[in-house]
């Protein structure tokens, strides 16, 4: 029955039985007499409290929807406002959960081609430091060398800091283009992909294990790229932002698909809001219908599923 036709019916039923009383032989005195007026006031506390009823029962499933509409992350999906109550907030709620899931997968559809825009504009730019500025780097560190040969020798040693400083430069220049574009995972694939960057990060001030077995279930090439992505920012939070000094990456088969753990001993989130990192990790989720959840500390999983 619809909310409407609750609130008409207690209604009706009130007056109805107030008309028939007034047109029986119940009749009120003047001035009215204690008894008559208990009876008077006492019918009035029962239709208002059969209002009351009917509204909490009628508006209950609107409060729920409103609590639903406050809590909506359009980053985790599968929450959905329950289908209860009168018509119109059945309705209504059906309304709201339709419109939930065309946002989503519009959401969806517009981080896929920002993402793919991404990614091809990573792989243009460590193109572009491998192939320029990475060669006129070598061809700077050649020219140095014939200089330090032909040096005298006070000139010698401060030849020698240029070409060191010409080679960490090169080096991060390569570095960076690796981080860029994961040339190993095209090439090697993602199991050899995920041991070459937990050594990559692996410094004096963090050890990065890791358990990443040799075969895994067949996978798509855009979920082997969003699990190594959301590896790499995850061990990336932890050298930067974590304050921690030792850190675990692993990844398991499960019925269908993989999951991918990455895990340190640093400080968490605590209580201060995700930041643009882990929203990114969500919307890297969300190409590919992957779960992805923030445990407590410092602990990112992501549960992709097989080809």
């Amino acid at each position: 029955m619809s909310l409407f036709w609750r609130i008409f019916s207690l209604n009706a039923v009130g007056l109805v039985v107030a008309a028939a009383l007034l047109l029986g032989p119940v009749t009120v005195s003047t001035p009215v007499l204690p008894a008559e007026a208990l009876v008077v006031v006492a019918g009035l506390a029962l239709l208002l409290l059969g209002n009351a009823i009917v509204l909490r029962l009628g508006l209950a499933p609107l409060h729920r929807l409103g609590r639903a509409m406050a809590a909506a992350d359009l980053l985790r999906p599968g929450a959905r406002a329950v289908v209860a109550g009168p018509s119109e907030a059945a309705e209504l709620i059906t309304t709201y959960n339709t419109m939930l899931d065309r946002l989503q997968s519009e959401r969806a559809a517009g981080a896929a081609r920002a993402l793919s825009a991404q990614e091809r504009e990573r792989h243009r730019i460590a193109r572009e430091l491998h192939d320029e500025v990475g060669q006129t780097l070598t061809a700077v560190l050649l020219q140095l060398k014939r200089v330090a040969d032909r040096a005298p020798g006070e000139l010698r040693e401060e030849v020698g800091q240029a070409q060191e400083a010409t080679r960490a430069g090169l080096d991060e220049i390569r570095r960076i283009a690796r981080r860029l574009r994961p040339g190993v995972l095209e090439e090697l694939g993602l199991v050899s992909a995920l041991r070459s960057l937990a050594a990559e990060f692996t410094t004096p001030g963090l050890t990065v294990r890791h358990h990443i077995p040799a075969e895994l279930p067949p996978l798509t090439e855009e979920s082997e790229l969003v699990l190594y992505r959301v590896a790499q920012e995850g061990l990336t939070n932890s050298a930067r932002h974590a304050g921690a000094d030792r850190a675990e990456i692993g990844l398991r088969p499960f019925a269908d698909g993989v999951e991918l753990v990455v895990r340190d001993n640093g400080r968490g989130l605590g209580a201060a809001p995700e930041g643009a990192g882990i929203r990114g990790m969500r919307e890297r989720a969300l190409l590919v219908g992957a779960e992805l959840s923030v445990g407590p500390g410092q602990e990112i999983r992501l549960r992709v599923g097989g080809h």
